[in-house]
């Protein structure tokens, strides 16, 4: 389907659910790989599989203690770091235009992702919020986002 490679690193994300529901977005959007680092819970767990229905199977993944150094390793091999993350600087998704291969970074439901992870990235983007709230959940801003730099993957 794409050619080009879109991969998803899961930074210290606490739920389960969370990361089953990203793997079947992860499957449904053709993402390449799921880096799954830091605490992040990974497979198999049956509160994963649950959610994934079975997208754990069919999506590559590997775990990394580590995701700065895996951050390091994907920008050697040229793949753009993309943050997804509301914060002063960051600018709107619909605004950003990205380049592949593209590494989508998404963090922790509560604390999001690290000054230390944000200053690797080249890029930061958000997602705009029109209601009251601040944040939608990990998973569901993935998904956002997923779709929405998937329109300009070949």
């Amino acid at each position: 389907m794409f050619s080009e490679s879109f991969y998803v690193i899961c930074q210290n994300i606490r739920s389960l659910h969370n990361v089953g529901s990203i793997f079947r977005t992860a499957d449904a959007a053709a993402i390449t790989k799921l880096y799954l680092c830091g605490y992040t819970p990974y497979p198999p767990r049956s509160e994963i599989s649950k959610v994934a229905l079975g997208a754990e199977l069919s999506v590559s993944w590997e775990h990394h203690v580590q995701a700065w150094r895996l951050i390091e390793k994907l920008r050697s091999k040229g793949v753009q770091i993309v943050a997804l993350e509301n914060n002063i600087g960051s600018v709107s998704i619909y605004e950003f235009k990205p380049k592949f291969p593209l590494a989508l970074i998404v963090g922790n439901e509560v604390g999001g992702l690290s000054s230390a992870i944000l200053q690797r990235a080249d890029a930061v983007v958000h997602l705009p919020m029109y209601g009251k709230k601040e944040s939608l959940n990990v998973s569901v801003a993935f998904g956002i986002a997923a779709y929405e730099l998937n329109k300009f993957r070949k």
